[in-house]
This record gives C-alpha cells, sequence and structure tokens, in this order.
C-alpha cells in the first residue's frame, strides 16, 4: 500500500490514481488544497499535518508514519510535498520513500528546477524519479527520462512537457517498486 504526501494541486497524486495504485491515504501539509479533492473523489483517506499544529517538525513528521502505517502504508510517495523530512519519518521509511523532480539530478535540485535550466542555457533536462533521503533533491536516482529543451521555451512550456513525463514514468516506477 502507498503513502502519499502531497501540497497543492495534486497533479502527481491524480497520475498515480488513474493509474489504479493501491493508495492507502494521502497526507497534505496544508488544508484545502486541490490534492485533497482529488484523493476524496477518488474515495482516499485524508489527512491534513499543518506545521502549526505541532510543536516541532519532528512531532508532526511522527504524527504523519504513525498515521499512515496504521493504514498499512509501506511505500511513501512524495508528490509535491514541499518540506525536507526529518528523521522521525526517513527512519520509519527508510529505503522506501520516492519524490518527483522537475528537472535532471544532480544537476538541477532545489524549488526551480525548470527556470535553472533554462537559466543555465541547456539543451535538455529531464523529469526524474529518486529515493528520498535528509538532503534536497540528493537521493539516489531510479529513473530518469529526458526532455528536450526547445527554443522560445517559457517556464511554462516547459514545465508541462517536463510533468508530462513525470505523470507518466512516477507511476512506472511506483508500480514496479510495489511488485517488489
Amino acid at each position: 500500500m502507498i503513502g502519499v504526501l502531497v501540497s497543492g494541486e495534486g497533479t502527481n497524486l491524480q497520475a498515480l490514481i488513474d493509474a489504479g495504485l493501491p493508495i492507502a491515504g494521502v497526507i497534505s501539509s496544508k488544508p484545502g488544497v486541490r490534492a485533497l479533492e482529488r484523493a476524496e473523489a477518488a474515495g482516499i483517506e485524508t489527512a491534513v499535518f499543518h506545521l502549526d499544529d505541532y510543536p516541532t517538525r519532528e512531532d508532526r513528521d511522527a504524527a504523519m508514519a504513525d498515521w499512515l502505517e496504521r493504514r498499512g502504508a509501506d511505500l511513501v510517495v512524495c508528490a509535491g510535498f514541499m518540506y525536507l523530512l526529518r528523521r522521525a519519518f526517513l527512519d520509519r521509511f527508510a529505503g522506501r520513500i520516492v519524490n518527483t523532480h522537475a528537472g535532471r539530478l544532480p544537476d538541477f535540485p532545489g524549488m526551480h528546477p525548470v527556470e535553472d535550466a533554462l537559466a543555465a542555457g541547456v539543451k535538455e533536462t529531464a523529469a526524474t524519479v529518486f529515493f528520498v533521503d535528509d538532503g534536497v533533491d540528493t537521493g539516489p536516482v531510479i529513473a530518469s527520462e529526458t526532455v528536450p529543451v526547445l527554443e522560445g521555451d517559457t517556464a511554462e512550456s516547459l514545465r508541462r512537457r517536463v510533468q508530462a513525463v513525470e505523470h507518466r514514468i512516477l507511476p512506472e516506477v511506483v508500480r514496479e517498486l510495489c511488485a517488489r
């Protein structure tokens, strides 16, 4: 079973739902986001773990891990979750947390990989799925697919093409990991 962590729109979550993957529950860091609506529409249990509701990030992450474990999650997918996970979570799901990134790793880590690729003037970037560790986009890469940077690309046009690849490769990787 899969636990999914979200913070916003939920397009990667929707790709997992559309692929028919077994999702035990969806956690959001924020209330009222579109990702929660997507999960609820699919009949998936949801919960919000807002940082302000906990004394520390470690306490919040431990509570999230407890919630996912109670629902039988044994693989966690970060699908637009905008926080670094703390040891309280990482240790409980060691080697079983994956994330998707809209850039080639390790070349373009961080919050703005599409903009960074355009600023660097590269001819190609990638959509990347990787194992999460305690760094910023530093875990081992599981899968990466090249996306060309076209002449005249804007951040929006390149992001759309990268996300289309993410929406395809993330469910493929997750399905393979679930089969192990």
